[in-house]
């Protein structure tokens, strides 16, 4: 199985506004391109990547579009599409054709989610399952947890990832509200969850964290190795770490966790290549 890093970015800073990057991010206020990437990624030994939206707007898909056509190890594409308005949703898909999208995303914060459980946004997100594209999507709140998770139920057919482990609260050494959510999230059966670190919880933490262990069994109790998938949220990742670092401690932390070969395959790279359509 190849080992395929489930979550990377690439942007050029001049190129588009990105309202998520404050003066608290001056590690990574500068283009990354696939050059960048491409020799952090035979140094870990991953074989292929997962490439990833972080802007809000049509040129976003475009942009990632090209940037599959010049890396060869990008093996899918995760899009942006305006998912609270339905008819734009549907006319931004027509619009940015493109061979190598597996999913869709937009960028939620701490937002409100009320609007996924509206009739319009319901038959939406069937015409996505039917096409076989997956939903990513970082609820932290209990509100959001409860809305990803009732639409879940109303369309089972949906491929649902979790990035970043639904935001741990490693940064206070906490627990709940964090793991009862994840829980609650697990009772999805098409719901799988990127072991990653997202930027709140990098901007939050002083350093790296020496330890994901605790967190990272919970995610293995509550979705097992089959809905699991290693990710490195590449450039992001630099704020406290460089990509070497990161990817190691997170597999690192996977294989004391699992001991079982075919796991860790599925985490590695199984996982991600069965919820991105990945051949």
């Amino acid at each position: 199985m190849p080992v395929i890093d489930a979550h990377h970015h690439f942007w050029r800073v001049a190129a588009q506004d990105q309202p998520w990057r404050d003066d608290r991010h001056g590690a990574i206020a500068r283009d990354y391109t696939p050059g960048d990437l491409r020799p952090e990624l035979a140094a870990a030994g991953v074989d292929g990547t997962v490439l990833i939206q972080s802007v809000d707007e049509p040129l976003e898909n475009d942009r990632l579009k090209a940037y599959a056509v010049e890396a060869s190890f990008v093996h899918a594409v995760v899009g942006w599409l305006p998912l609270s308005d339905p008819a734009a949703a549907r006319a931004e898909l027509e619009r940015s054709r493109n061979p190598y999208l597996r999913g869709v995303r937009c960028l939620i914060g701490r937002d409100p989610l009320d609007w996924l459980t509206k009739p319009d946004s319901i038959e939406l997100f069937k015409e996505l399952a039917d096409a076989g594209l997956s939903w990513d999507v970082v609820p932290v709140t209990a509100a959001q947890t409860a809305a990803v998770t009732a639409l879940a139920h109303a369309v089972p057919d949906l491929r649902i990832v979790v990035d970043h482990l639904g935001r741990p609260p490693i940064d206070t050494d906490g627990w709940e509200p964090w793991a009862g959510q994840l829980k609650q999230l697990s009772q999805c059966p098409r719901l799988a969850v990127k072991v990653s670190l997202g930027i709140d919880l990098l901007t939050a933490l002083p350093e790296w964290p020496a330890d994901l262990d605790r967190y990272l069994r919970w995610a293995v109790e509550c979705f097992g190795a089959e809905r699991l998938m290693l990710a490195g949220n590449w450039p992001v990742v630099l704020l406290r770490a460089d990509y070497q670092q990161a990817w190691n401690s997170l597999r690192g932390a996977v294989e004391r966790v699992l001991d079982d070969p075919n796991e860790l395959a599925a985490v590695l790279g199984g996982t991600a290549a069965h919820y991105y359509r990945i051949n």
